[in-house]
Formats: C-alpha cells, sequence, structure tokens
C-alpha cells in the first residue's frame, strides 16, 4: 500500500498489480491532485469513473487500477515509476526498459542504480561459458586465431600486473641537504682494505632494497666503520641502482664497488645513529617479496607478448608466400 501525502486519500494497489509490475514494465495510469475533501476532477453526478487504466471511486477516496488493461499493458517495453511532488503524485513512463541486473529507483528526483547479486548457480554458469569460449579459441584450426586469443590473454595479464605494481609505489620524501663528508686517497684505499678483510656484510637478495636492509646497516656500524653489501641475484648494471639508494636511505658512504655485486659503504666520522633506523619511506619485508613476484610476472609476460607478436608476424609473412606462390603457379599454367 502506497500511501499519498494526503492522508484522506490512500492510493491502493492490488497484490497482483505487484506481481505483474516485477515481471514487466507498465504504461501510465494516472495523474492524481487534491485539494480538498472532494476529487475536483470528477463530475458530481457519478459515484465513480473507469479510466483505461484504472477506476476512481469518489465515495473510498481510492484508486483501483483495473486488471485486464494492466495485463494487456505489460507487454510493453516502458517502466514506471513513483513521484511525489508537494501537492501531487505523479507515475513518470520510460520507454527504456532498464539495464538487466540493476534495479532503477527514485530518490528526490534523481535515478540511481541499485546492482543486483547474481546466485552462485548463475556465476558458475557463466564461467563455465566463458571456459567453453576459450577451449574453443585455443583448439581452432586457424593458427591466427590460437596466437590472437594468447596475445589478447597477455595483454589482459600485463594491464593487471602494472594495475598491481601501482600499489607497491612509495612516495619519496622532499630531498634533505645532505653534505657527505670529504675523504682524502689514503682514507680511501685504509677503509677499502679494512671493508674487503673484514666478513660483515649484508645480502640483498630478491626482495631488493627495503627497509631490513638499511636496519641491518645500522646494525652492523655499531662495532664496525664499514660494511659490505652483497647483491645476489644482481642483474648487470643493478648494483649501481642499489648504490644509489642505500646512500638515500642510510646516509653512508660508498667507498667501492667491485665484482659487478659487492658494495662497500662507510658510516662517517660523524656518524650519530638515528632514532628510527628502518625508514619509513620503504616496503615491509612481505611487501618487498609479494612486489618482486609482480615485477617476474610481468618481465616474462612482456617476453611472452613479444615472442607471440614475432610469430603472428611470421604467419603473415607465409600467408603472403603461399599466396604468391599460388598465384605464379596459376600463371604459368594459363601462360
Amino acid at each position: 500500500r502506497l500511501q499519498s501525502i494526503h492522508k484522506k486519500i490512500p492510493l491502493l494497489i492490488p497484490k497482483h498489480f505487484h506481481r505483474i509490475s516485477q515481471r514487466d514494465p507498465l504504461v501510465p495510469a494516472f495523474h492524481a491532485v487534491h485539494t480538498s475533501s472532494t476529487l475536483p476532477f470528477l463530475p458530481e453526478s457519478s459515484s465513480f469513473v473507469h479510466t483505461p487504466f484504472c477506476y476512481l471511486s469518489e465515495r473510498s477516496n481510492s484508486f483501483y487500477f483495473n486488471r485486464k488493461d494492466v495485463r494487456f499493458l505489460s507487454n510493453t517495453n516502458t517502466s514506471v515509476s513513483l513521484k511525489v511532488d508537494s501537492d501531487a503524485i505523479r507515475f513518470s513512463f520510460d520507454k527504456s526498459p532498464p539495464d538487466k541486473g540493476r534495479v532503477q529507483t527514485h530518490i528526490s528526483g534523481q535515478k540511481t542504480f541499485k546492482k543486483v547479486k547474481k546466485s552462485r548457480k548463475a556465476k558458475v554458469n557463466e564461467l563455465k561459458l566463458y571456459r567453453l569460449l576459450a577451449k574453443k579459441k585455443m583448439n581452432h584450426s586457424n593458427p591466427e586465431v590460437r596466437i590472437r586469443y594468447k596475445l589478447e590473454k597477455a595483454k589482459r595479464k600485463e594491464i593487471w600486473l602494472i594495475e598491481k605494481l601501482r600499489k607497491f609505489e612509495v612516495p619519496t620524501p622532499r630531498a634533505e641537504v645532505y653534505d657527505p663528508e670529504i675523504l682524502t686517497e689514503e682514507e680511501k684505499f685504509y677503509l677499502k682494505r679494512t671493508g674487503e678483510k673484514k666478513r660483515n656484510y649484508v645480502p640483498v637478495g630478491r626482495r631488493g632494497v627495503f627497509g631490513g636492509v638499511v636496519l641491518n646497516m645500522h646494525l652492523h656500524w655499531k662495532n664496525n666503520e664499514t660494511v659490505k653489501v652483497i647483491c645476489k641475484p644482481c642483474k648487470p648494471g643493478q648494483v649501481y641502482e642499489y648504490a644509489e639508494e642505500l646512500v638515500r636511505l642510510s646516509k653512508g658512504i660508498v667507498i667501492d664497488i667491485k665484482a659487478n655485486n659487492t658494495i662497500i659503504f662507510y658510516r662517517g666520522k660523524n656518524y650519530v645513529r638515528p632514532e628510527v633506523m628502518s625508514p619509513t619511506d620503504t616496503l615491509s619485508k612481505s611487501k618487498a617479496l609479494e612486489k618482486y613476484k609482480y615485477e617476474q610476472s610481468l618481465e616474462h609476460t612482456s617476453q611472452f607478448i613479444e615472442k607471440l607478436e614475432k610469430e603472428l608476424e611470421e604467419f603473415h609473412k607465409h600467408i603472403e608466400r603461399y599466396r604468391k606462390n599460388k598465384e605464379a603457379v596459376a600463371i604459368s599454367s594459363v601462360g
């Protein structure tokens, strides 16, 4: 039961109207305006008026929908929505039906769409359909269809991995004024030999540079002036990136880089251990490992995309050569 603003005129809608309205959209019914206890648009002689879509009764001040007319109009592609103004109740009608999977509601004159939840069975059926279509493309007789399907899938994965890696981007703070100490050649030579002889080192593995690496460097600098940072596995040229990053985070001085995987750091003459030894603008151990996995997956996916593009290009060249040979044979046979 939907009541109007004026309590004297209730708007009564039978149960069958609700059932039909949920199944099929309807068409315009009426527009009622009430200013007094009687209905102004009804003739005084008649006790009720029959419209094509509803009955208007003056005695009970109620509106009853005609069931037959509603059923007849239920096949039309229209949608009904109720609008309540200051002194009127209006049914507005839209010829375009609402989108599937969405329920259209009106709140203070604005359209809002509520997403309908799918059942578990519907989700399973949808996944089965996707798998069936994928299987057809993978087992297609045309090699171009198979290559294009793999290429599209790999590109979608590449976009997804890039979006995942954006979550691990750490905002770099403002560059602080840092005045490194100036060391003479004799001091550098002495510190280099000292660092090579001592066995204390900090490993940098597949996680790369994260907060734990800087923390270990400060712990080593408690009893030693130098510390070795060993990077394994390390790509060519990556050790210099690690050295630059560790200088920014630890405020140490690079003494030497050797064997493309070892960096010797000096803590400095006026070294003071910071209160927070693990910088806040670095990743945790678990996050660094997760980032590494996504980077590895992105690297292999990019290589796979390049391989598929080459295969597709070679296939097109093969088709072109086959077509030219066929045309040449046809011309020679005619001649």
